[in-house]
């Protein structure tokens, strides 16, 4: 009964959001994604060939993912069905999957889109590889995950995968203008205002038109807002931004390289995002133990007293007042000097170890609490090191088969020069002494 009063013109007065009336009708006019769609674009060349393929469609939310799904059925002339992983189940997929097939035998073609193809788990993904290999349907899936992490290896090895970018200030900017023009009036901010609805949108071309509905609804005759009232009017968008998915990691990769790169107001940024939407702050300032004792380790062992200072300080605290302490420990260690000396000399010891075995250590350093011990040579020759010249034995520790080895080098920065100086000293004395 719907699609009898749709033919016939008759929901062409219902209500539907901007979004959906300003819905491109060419390829052309998706926004801000030229690397895909311009002339040259990887989309516009599958077009002209004539033959898209199964194709995986990876970006953030409102860049433009289901439009060009449902212009590519159009533009190779083949029948558009939609799914969505969040409804769909593996009956519904079979019936989809029993009409393509019958399209296919009358010489039509089937672009079956999938939206948040990542929610399918690995079973329910593997019931699209025959259609898919037989030419039954043609896939798009869409998205906003790392489909490295995400999607089968036998799907991603059968479909391309074409990142969508968040929308530039430029392509938010023709949206709000395509509104304008659609709605008949010039929305009512002055520039700050419109400057700040642009950031409001995050990259996010649904979000911006929905920010516009929400102004002009606002809006009484001869109004202009300016950017504090338009902030009071439409709130703001939470930031694009889940604990449990990839802008997680994203942002917490971020700091933790702005950091080992020594940039304290890239970390800064990075951290007041993560705080921004959200995130939990004990998780950050665990990083932020991780990354003195990774990336500063012995070259300012302050680093890791500051960070865990900076732990208690949030827990004695709380926030706001204990997100200062994270962010000074931050800056710490941002601007401390980096070596990475400990963690590499930890890294080849554990592969040492798990290379050998049980090595025995040599008998000189092993106690002797019985006389079968003793006999045995058990602590026999040990040199008590605080009895030594320099309290310094020089003796060797390492199991006969491996001998000495040298695993630990520090860097010339920071305090790792003095360690560096004092290791030298000691293998001075050790020389000396193993050649009388």
């Amino acid at each position: 009964m719907t699609d009898l009063f749709a033919s016939a013109g008759l929901d062409r007065d219902a209500p539907r959001p901007l979004a959906e009336k300003l819905r491109p009708k060419s390829l052309a006019d998706v926004a801000g994604q030229d690397h895909l769609l311009g002339p040259n674009g990887a989309l516009t060349r599958l077009v002209q060939s004539g033959s898209l393929g199964s194709l995986i469609f990876w970006g953030p939310p409102g860049t433009g993912k289901t439009t060009a799904a449902r212009l590519l059925a159009h533009e190779t002339k083949l029948h558009f069905v939609q799914a969505s992983a969040i409804f769909s189940g593996v009956g519904e997929l079979k019936k989809i999957f029993e009409e393509a097939r019958g399209r296919r035998a009358t010489g039509q073609g089937t672009l079956l889109f999938v939206d948040e193809i990542h929610r399918f788990n690995r079973a329910q993904q593997d019931s699209f590889l025959p259609v898919m290999e037989d030419g039954t349907i043609t896939l798009i899936g869409a998205t906003t995950e790392n489909p490295s992490f995400e999607l089968n290896a036998a799907l991603l090895s059968r479909a391309r995968v074409l990142t969508f970018h968040s929308l530039d200030a430029a392509a938010i900017e023709k949206l709000l203008e395509r509104a304008e023009d659609a709605e008949g009036k010039t929305l009512p901010l002055d520039s700050e205002a419109r400057a700040a609805l642009v950031l409001m949108a995050d990259g996010d071309g649904r979000a911006a038109l929905t920010l516009v509905e929400e102004i002009f609804r606002a809006a009484r005759p001869g109004e202009v807002f300016d950017a504090k009232t338009l902030t009071e009017i439409v709130q703001r968008r939470a930031p694009i931004y889940d604990k449990g998915q990839e802008g997680h990691y994203n942002l917490i990769s971020a700091l933790h390289k702005t950091v080992r790169g020594s940039d304290p107001d890239a970390a800064l940024y990075y951290l007041a995002r993560m705080f921004d939407a959200g995130e939990d702050p004990l998780f950050i300032v665990r990083r932020v133990v991780r990354m003195a004792v990774e990336d500063i380790g012995l070259a300012d062992p302050q680093a890791l007293v500051i960070a865990n200072a900076a732990k208690d300080a949030y827990d004695f605290l709380g926030s706001p007042e204990g997100e200062l302490a994270i962010a000074q420990a931050v800056v710490y260690c941002a601007t401390a000097p980096k070596s990475n000396a400990n963690y590499v000399a930890y890294k080849a010891a554990m592969k040492l170890a798990r290379e050998h075995g049980s090595l025995m250590p040599p008998k000189i350093i092993l106690n002797a609490p019985t006389k079968l011990m003793k006999s045995e040579g058990y602590g026999a020759g040990y040199a008590y090191d605080h009895d030594e010249p320099d309290a310094f034995s020089g003796q060797d520790y390492w199991p006969e088969v491996l001998g000495r080895q040298r695993l630990y080098r520090p860097v010339e920065r920071g305090f790792e020069r003095e360690i560096t100086k004092r290791l030298d000293y000691w293998e001075k004395l050790r020389k000396e002494r193993e050649g009388n």
